[in-house]
């Protein structure tokens, strides 16, 4: 059996000042060309989660336990210069909003370059590199696009060069953060499919962050549930979606609009605000929402158990009356 590529043990996220817990206790694992994804409510710990495997936790924010196991290589222990060669290299991101996260001033053929010229030096195949990976994610007329700055591109466009500047150097992990939440349901659509693809041909690994579980649905083979901090629930997707186990993902999944649902009936949804992570306690974070909590929820904290495949944190998990 093959080693994991990338393995978080027992992850924890404070800030530094007037400590604070973000997340906690966090632990997952993503096969050599497995695709994870990551599912939770604005405030979950997703990001944060992500932006820790890179080494790029916002100023006042740490890594306060547990290790980051990538390819052989401790990411928490590991000096600048070593996170520096292995980002775009080995571990590449795709950001949340594309209108953004490209230099507005710089062309953006002299981006594509900058990636290759960060970890190798130019030579004379590197424009032939660039055009071939615009290419590749179906930007029209890439001589045309060498030349362009960001503002002549639309939102799914950029978010195609985005895709093109994290895949150029071939990394064995993506990790996309919401990569469609800016844009329309029909380019959603092309952008998942793209990436589904491109992971298919190049045998990559992946974890990808959404709060949309009906974006995961067919891009996946497994799903963390993330909810203040922590992670409530875990297993393949078929599991998941088709016998969700902890009261928090079955109201996510209960939320979704249904198309065989003629009706239109309003949707369904999960009463109050999710909970800050450092105000939950030895407690169940979920428990003030709960529609089945009881005094154990507010008594302790459950924890995760299960196996590979499905694994819970709840005292009162979904069908278990």
């Amino acid at each position: 059996m093959s080693k994991p590529l990338l393995s978080v043990s027992g992850l924890g996220i404070s800030t530094v000042q007037d400590p604070r817990t973000l997340v906690s206790s966090v632990s997952f694992e993503i096969m050599p060309g497995e695709a994870v994804g990551v599912v939770g409510e604005s405030g979950s710990g997703k990001t944060l989660t992500a932006l820790s495997i890179l080494g790029l936790l916002p100023r006042g924010v740490a890594i306060s336990s547990g290790l980051i196991n990538f390819d052989g290589t401790d990411l928490t222990k590991a000096d600048s210069e070593t996170m520096r060669n292995l980002r775009g290299s080995d571990i590449s991101m795709v950001y949340q909003d594309p209108m953004t996260a490209l230099n507005p001033v710089m062309k953006l053929g002299h981006q594509l370059l900058e990636v290759i010229e960060s970890h190798e030096k130019l030579n004379d195949r590197s424009i032939a590199r660039v055009e071939a990976a615009l290419r590749e994610v179906g930007i029209p007329q890439v001589e045309r696009a060498m030349e362009s700055y960001p503002h002549e591109f639309s939102g799914g466009m950029r978010q195609r060069v985005m895709i093109a500047m994290a895949l150029i150097l071939s990394p064995k992990l993506l990790i996309a953060d919401e990569p469609t939440t800016a844009l329309d349901v029909t380019i959603q659509q092309q952008i998942l499919a793209l990436v589904s693809e491109e992971r298919r041909k190049r045998k990559m690994s992946m974890l990808w962050i959404t709060h949309d579980l009906g974006v995961v649905a067919n891009l996946v083979d497994r799903l963390i549930v993330m909810y203040a901090g922590n992670i409530v629930e875990a297993g393949t997707v078929q599991e998941i979606f088709s016998n969700p186990q902890h009261p928090y993902t079955y109201g996510l999944l209960s939320s979704l609009p249904s198309r065989a649902d003629k009706s239109r009936k309003r949707l369904t949804s999960i009463p109050g605000v999710p909970q800050k992570p450092w105000l939950v306690g030895n407690t169940c974070a979920f428990a003030p929402r709960c529609f089945k909590a009881t005094a154990d929820c507010t008594a302790s904290a459950p924890k995760l158990v299960g196996t590979l495949e499905k694994s819970v944190a709840c005292f009162h998990p979904m069908g278990d009356e």
